[in-house]
């Protein structure tokens, strides 16, 4: 057992009245990632509650009390509870009765050490009354937390084939909380069962990947990946680990904000077609997708040494985002990455010139004799590419000069 001082976020008024509305029926305490946080004196997110009252009496009680509740996992015992706009996630004491690698059968207990032993790693199994005090039904969770140790609850293999995705989920705690060497156990049990990952939705993995890239700083769990053979279970396109090595370290070093889309796309060839292969079978977003394309795929090549005025071309070709993007990765490839003045000159850019708007309208092109269609597109084109190479002139007049000459060229 070890204590805590209360702290804000359980003596908030909308803690107080969930905490207050369970009490009136039975016991309820503070349930894993907010109690492993705060006895690390970590920034808390979600606070999730855990109470051996079934779900309709936990509904009954929050409704009692005024408190919206909606039963947002009714079978497996999960109620969110909503106060003075804040939610609260309320899972009912249980244990698996079936599982088949992605969902669990569970039954209701009250028994809260039978409840620790369906949790993935000590340091998540881990519960706290209002007044600080902490349960570790394990005896080691406690002790995990404070020495940076992701350590699974009993046999690793029996928790994986639980939930494929606790592979996963093994990296994103050891990229966010651990220190040292990885436990030896739970990282042979994700070697041998990794092919499970092959089973699970792509929205699932691809949601726990981009939180372990979210991580400070996760270059030692992405190599254990890569070691282990999971990351090539999981991105079968990566190509090694250099250019997304390079890119934490600029992020580090430049004080960048730490960006889990780019660190994705620096794992990724720069290869299109195999972009879109990982995109689709990890489901991601049609704009995460698109972002990831434009910064690996077709001309232009940014190199340090470009010219302002090659910088202005690939701004306006590229947009700002992909231009941004590509800087970094190309930075990310170069040799000594620390030292690059030139990459951070550029990648600023954008901030000190906006693309400006092409002069020639559709109206000035049928003006000029040309009628929508093909040809229409291709004039603009041709005039475009003229007033680029012009480094983007804003005499209109001279504009509209070549508009006529690339019009009467075309039309013979």
């Amino acid at each position: 057992m070890a204590d805590l001082k209360p702290q804000p976020w359980m003596t908030a008024e909308p803690t107080r009245k969930v905490m207050a509305a369970l009490h009136a029926q039975g016991p309820a305490r503070f349930v894993g990632g907010c109690v492993r946080d705060a006895l690390l004196g970590r920034r808390i997110g979600d606070i999730d509650i855990a109470t051996p009252l079934e779900p309709p009496v936990v509904i009954v009680a929050l409704g009692a009390a005024g408190l919206r509740a909606i039963p947002t996992g009714i079978e497996h015992g999960t109620v969110t509870a909503l106060a003075d706009g804040q939610s609260f996630e309320i899972t009912t004491l249980r244990r698996d009765v079936e599982t088949d690698g992605r969902r669990a059968v569970v039954a209701f207990t009250d028994d809260w050490a039978e409840d620790a032993q369906r949790r993935d790693f000590r340091l998540n199994a881990l519960y706290l009354d209002e007044d600080g005090a902490i349960l570790d039904p394990t005896g080691e969770g406690v002790a995990d937390a404070r020495a940076g140790r992701i350590v699974f609850v009993g046999e690793p293999e029996t928790r994986i084939r639980e939930d494929y995705l606790r592979i996963l989920r093994f990296f994103r705690f050891f990229a966010w909380y651990g220190r040292g060497e990885a436990d030896a156990d739970g990282l042979n049990a994700c070697a041998a069962l990794r092919e499970g990952l092959k089973g699970l939705s792509g929205e699932r993995v691809s949601k726990e990947f981009l939180k372990l890239l979210g991580a400070d700083d996760p270059r030692p769990a992405v190599r254990l990946m890569a070691a282990s053979g999971v990351l090539g279970a999981l991105l079968p396109e990566a190509r090694g680990l250099a250019r997304f090595e390079g890119l934490v370290e600029i992020e580090t070093g430049q004080l960048f904000t730490c960006d889990p889309v780019l660190r994705l796309s620096a794992l990724l060839p720069d290869e299109a077609e195999a972009v879109r292969s990982a995109a689709a079978r990890l489901r991601l977003s049609n704009l995460m997708r698109d972002r990831l394309v434009a910064a690996v795929a077709g001309a232009p090549a940014l190199t340090s040494w470009m010219s302002p005025r090659e910088a202005r071309r690939a701004i306006y070709r590229l947009g700002p985002e992909a231009f941004r993007d590509r800087v970094q990765l190309a930075w990310a490839s170069a040799e000594r990455t620390a030292v690059h003045p030139q990459f951070r000159m550029l990648y600023t850019y954008p901030d000190t010139w906006t693309p400006p708007a092409f002069p020639i309208s559709g109206e000035d092109i049928r003006a000029a004799g040309v009628a929508e269609g093909p040809l229409h597109g291709r004039v603009r084109r041709e005039v475009e590419d003229w007033w680029i190479d012009m480094d983007f002139t804003d005499d209109k007049l001279a504009a509209i000069e070549r508009l006529k000459a690339v019009a009467q060229g075309l039309a013979y």
